[in-house]
């Protein structure tokens, strides 16, 4: 599904240079929902936003097998001064799907109604993150990248974004980063524990639970 080999990737904060990933060399299972567990900090996001291709790694390669998603939610790819509707068709004619078709369920699937004919510079965090939303599940994936997303929109939402998210489980993987401990258990069956020490892998997801329960406890 994605291979990382020998990923490297530091940032400079106010002069001080910041490794936040060192080397690392990782396959993803090809049949596995695979979870990204660790403290604030450790380093989920950046992978995340690796693995999406949505940032280059300082030094070496990602290796990608099918189409991967971007992080559902991830709207900084939006262009700001073309209108939902737009950025819509943009990127369905990226990945080379039917636009109207995409447009229509984005329309529906958004609830945004006529703000999808409005600038996305526009739109508040939340408004953006159901339109990328409604974008991930109207484009067909191998592989979907959620980093917290069923906690955007009120309640109807989230019930309406966890049904069709579950939908797409029985023909694609995920890569999942959540702190809430019952989604990882109910979506994922492996996963990777980050730390400022290092990044181990567990093949069952109790025992990455476990691990990453233990670290919490003692930072």
């Amino acid at each position: 599904m994605i291979d990382l080999v020998d990923i490297s990737k530091a940032y400079s904060i106010k002069g001080v240079r910041k490794t936040i990933l060192d080397r690392l060399t990782f396959s993803f299972p090809r049949d596995k929902n695979v979870a990204l567990l660790g403290p604030n900090g450790a380093g989920k996001s950046t992978l995340m936003r690796l693995i999406a291709g949505a940032e280059q790694p300082d030094n070496g390669r990602i290796i990608r097998h099918g189409r991967i998603s971007w992080p559902l939610g991830f709207s900084g790819g939006f262009n700001g001064s073309m209108t939902g509707i737009e950025n819509i068709r943009f990127v369905a004619r990226v990945y080379g799907e039917d636009t109207e078709a995409i447009v229509d369920y984005v329309r529906e699937f958004s609830e945004l109604g006529k703000s999808l004919n409005l600038p996305i510079k526009t739109y508040s965090s939340g408004m953006k993150a159901r339109l990328a939303f409604g974008m991930s599940m109207a484009t067909k994936f191998d592989c979907y990248l959620i980093d917290e997303i069923t906690a955007v929109g009120d309640e109807k939402f989230k019930k309406k974004s966890q049904a069709v998210f579950r939908e797409k489980l029985p023909h694609s993987r995920i890569v999942m980063i959540s702190h809430a401990m019952d989604q990882i258990r109910e979506f994922c069956d492996c996963g990777l524990l980050l730390s400022p020490q290092g990044v181990w892998y567990f093949d069952q997801i109790e025992k990455l639970v476990d691990a990453y329960q233990q670290l919490m406890r003692r930072s």
